[in-house]
């Protein structure tokens, strides 16, 4: 069996207070559960993982756990672990590698018999050897399954290096995504990247374009529309808030994040949206309603919107979430 792979690269020491802002909220266009069961968390790492005997123990098991993001492509999946108490996955057996990368907080991989192992930032645990994930309270995690093999992982400074600037640029792009193709082509990107990577090759990773450093007249436009879902948007009210003119605001915005000011605007409100579905417990989803409280007055225009955002109708997000808990309410019986 392959040696897990680790690195003592420190990702995140140089970002700025944008660049946090942003990384705070890995794949959140991509929530599949939040304030959700034990049950149900178990359920959906086995499926995102495809590993049935995973088995999750919570220190509170009652108690709220956190969120989980998750988006799969042909490269593999990248899911985003937030959690609000202790866990430990246990039982874990993957028949292709996976990249467990620390984010913030505490994260340990138990392997094959040996002491925990600290990850800083990341390890990669090869195929077809059993192990367990402990995830600290308020930490953050991301799981990158790999659907390619290296057959013998390179390892060294510069591989650290390369992984972890190509995962800090993803975490920053996936704040400002263009829609559900953007986002499937960014984590393609990086999947093959990283699996490169791992075969040695670096080059790729040392062309990745660096972060910019946003203007923080950039930075108070984007906090005010992330955090005032009641603000109607209006172009000149948000430029004169930031302290720029409306036409430069909008190609501040554009050049440094790709989108405009309305079009992050409406992706936001969307993404509000879906986070309502996920947590929505009532029998029959209010979606036209949810809809409607964050603007959405069309619900047909609605709907496509959220499909070219998000790769899904509204309905199938609910559904994602609605077939974990029959499994779970079945899982006593077919035991």
């Amino acid at each position: 069996m392959g040696m897990l792979l680790t690195t003592a690269v420190s990702p995140f020491t140089c970002l700025s207070s944008m660049q946090n802002f942003i990384v705070n909220s890995e794949l959140e266009s991509y929530l599949r559960l939040n304030r959700a069961a034990c049950g149900e968390w178990t359920l959906a790492l086995q499926d995102l993982l495809g590993c049935t005997g995973l088995v999750c123990d919570w220190s509170r098991p009652k108690a709220e756990a956190g969120s989980l993001s998750a988006l799969e492509v042909g490269a593999g999946m990248v899911a985003a672990l937030s959690v609000s108490q202790n866990l430990i996955l246990k039982h874990c057996c993957l028949d292709s590698p996976l990249l467990v990368f620390r984010v913030q907080g505490r994260c340990e991989v138990v392997s094959a018999g040996k002491a925990a192992t600290t990850v800083f930032p990341f390890q990669v645990i090869p195929p077809a050897q059993t192990f367990s994930l402990r995830v600290a309270a308020d930490s953050r995690v991301l799981l990158l399954r790999l659907a390619d093999q290296p057959d013998a992982p390179h390892t060294g400074p510069a591989i650290g290096d390369a992984i972890t600037r190509c995962i800090h640029g993803f975490l920053f792009q996936v704040g400002f995504l263009q829609d559900h193709d953007h986002g499937c082509r960014a984590a393609e990107t990086l999947l093959q990247e990283i699996n490169g990577i791992l075969r040695g090759n670096t080059a790729a990773a040392s062309a990745t374009t660096a972060i910019p450093e946003p203007d923080r007249r950039l930075l108070k436009a984007i906090i005010k529309i992330r955090t005032e879902p009641d603000w109607q948007f209006d172009l000149q009210e948000l430029s004169s808030h930031a302290g720029v003119s409306e036409r430069n605001l909008y190609y501040l915005m554009k050049r440094q994040t790709g989108m405009t000011p309305y079009r992050y605007y409406q992706r936001c409100r969307l993404i509000r949206v879906r986070r309502r579905l996920v947590d929505c417990q009532c029998a029959v989803p209010h979606i036209s309603r949810y809809a409607g409280d964050e603007g959405f007055s069309h619900f047909g225009r609605f709907a496509a919107l959220y499909r070219e955002h998000f790769g899904e109708l509204p309905s199938e997000t609910v559904q994602w979430r609605r077939r974990l808990q029959a499994q779970e309410l079945l899982a006593p019986a077919l035991s």
